[in-house]
């Protein structure tokens, strides 16, 4: 049995130690937003929060949380869509094919959250997230109009 704090509600989980964090939020908790991808936390597709700090839940054994870290999913982040960064996202058309968006989102919004008014730089070497369609321009551009900055997807 395992104790978690997700999106502000405490849950009694029953699940193996070595169960992915993942696996328990999708088949046991039904928030299925973080999205399996590589299974060795190197895509990011299955981004969340725990403690306002970005974690591959895919590789994150559930016994290795904390009953008292939060735990914030996609589906907690804002539960009306209004985060800047989802805002910024629908405003500049981010994603292509969707799959890696919800990680995305997730690390974009705790970038934001440690570095309000990151460089391109500071983008690139936080946002490690794979995108299979290429849509790190427009990534770059979301997180830079979310941050205040504007941001215009570049062209091409």
């Amino acid at each position: 049995m395992a104790r978690l704090n997700v999106n502000g509600t405490t849950h009694d989980v029953d699940a193996d130690p070595g169960t992915p964090l993942l696996w328990v939020l999708r088949e046991q908790l039904g928030l299925t937003g973080a999205k399996y991808g590589c299974g060795i936390a190197q895509c990011g597709s299955c981004t969340v929060h725990i403690d306002d700090m970005p974690v591959r839940a895919c590789a994150l054994p559930v016994d290795a949380v904390d009953p008292e870290q939060r735990i914030v999913t996609i589906e907690g982040l804002s539960p009306d869509g209004s985060h800047p960064v989802q805002q910024a996202w629908l405003a500049l058309d981010v994603p292509q094919c969707g799959y890696c968006q919800t990680g995305m989102i997730m690390a974009a919004a705790s970038l934001l959250a440690q570095n309000p008014n990151p460089s391109d730089a500071d983008i690139d070497a936080e946002m490690t997230n794979i995108c299979r369609c290429g849509t790190y321009n427009r990534v770059r551009a979301a997180i830079k109009r979310a941050a205040g900055g504007g941001g215009q997807p570049a062209q091409g």
